[in-house]
Order: C-alpha cells, then sequence, then structure tokens
C-alpha cells in the first residue's frame, strides 16, 4: 500500500517536531523518526490501528502522547491528522 500524509497531517507533524525542538533537538528527531515508521508499518498492515472517532478513519498510537488518524482507501492509507492524546479528536466546536 502507499501511503500519504495530507497537508494538514504534515503540518501536525512539523509542529509537534519544531515544539519539541525548542527544548530537545535529539527526542524531536527520535519523534519524528516514531512518526515514519508508524507511517510506514501502515503500508504492510494498514488495519492495524483501531476504528476513530470519525466515520471511515482509524487511529494509531504511535507514542503515548501521539495519535495518527487515517483513512484506508484501496490501495492508498491517507494519514489526516496527527493529534495529542490530551486533545479533544475531533474537536468540537460550540
Amino acid at each position: 500500500m502507499r501511503v500519504f500524509w495530507a497537508l494538514n497531517a504534515e503540518q501536525d507533524r512539523a509542529d509537534i517536531v519544531d515544539f519539541i525542538a525548542q527544548d530537545n533537538p535529539r527526542a524531536a528527531v527520535r519523534m519524528d523518526e516514531l512518526f515514519v515508521e508508524a507511517a510506514g508499518r501502515l503500508s504492510a498492515q494498514p488495519l492495524i490501528g483501531k476504528p476513530g472517532h470519525v466515520p471511515g478513519t482509524r487511529e494509531l498510537i504511535v507514542h503515548e502522547s501521539y495519535r495518527l488518524v487515517y483513512a484506508v482507501e484501496a490501495d492508498t492509507v491517507w494519514i489526516l491528522a496527527l493529534v495529542h492524546t490530551a486533545r479533544l479528536w475531533p474537536r468540537r466546536d460550540p
């Protein structure tokens, strides 16, 4: 399976890595490696994540603090978001 990062997910990833790098550049690199490894696992096992909170999505906990939200379409995995586990997902606006 092919794996693609949606633009929003790429931005989430960059924001997370930049935030961590402010205090610990090595930890930021390691976290980004975890994200890349998780995406690689999805190419071989796209259903390893549990059904997501949003219909049609799945979620994979890649680190105790981060959840990867993705969708599987035919032979493609779309990574849709990378969300801190402490945040409400999906967001519910008042």
